[in-house]
């Protein structure tokens, strides 16, 4: 069976998500729900580095939560994308429109 979990931590600008698994229709509710929720309030911070796989619900959700992030002057970043989710990223042709970091640090 397919899984997705998430570990929460708070940092002083921003929400950690730790995500572990696959990120698909199957498994994305809760992703989704955190997701659209902390982006009105912080910014959020993917951790990406355990995703195994992520379809389009997925790559649909990080690309909601940015635009969400925009509206409401908050930044979602993307920590440490793991190979499958990069690629899955670039087929969409919007690599250069994401906030890609390889620490906490850098979130601005």
């Amino acid at each position: 069976m397919e899984q997705l979990t998430l570990t929460e931590k708070n940092g002083a600008n921003y929400i950690l998500l730790e995500l572990a698994g696959n990120v698909n229709s199957y498994t994305a509710t809760e992703f989704q729900n955190k997701v659209y929720d902390y982006i009105q309030r912080t910014n959020v911070v993917l951790d990406m580095t355990e995703v195994e796989t992520i379809d389009s619900t997925g790559i649909g959700i990080i690309m909601a939560g940015f635009n969400d992030g925009l509206d409401s002057g908050k930044k979602l970043y993307l920590l440490n994308p793991s190979p499958a989710v990069r690629e899955s990223i670039d087929a969409t042709g919007f690599s250069d429109t994401f906030y890609f970091i390889h620490s906490v640090t850098e979130v601005a």
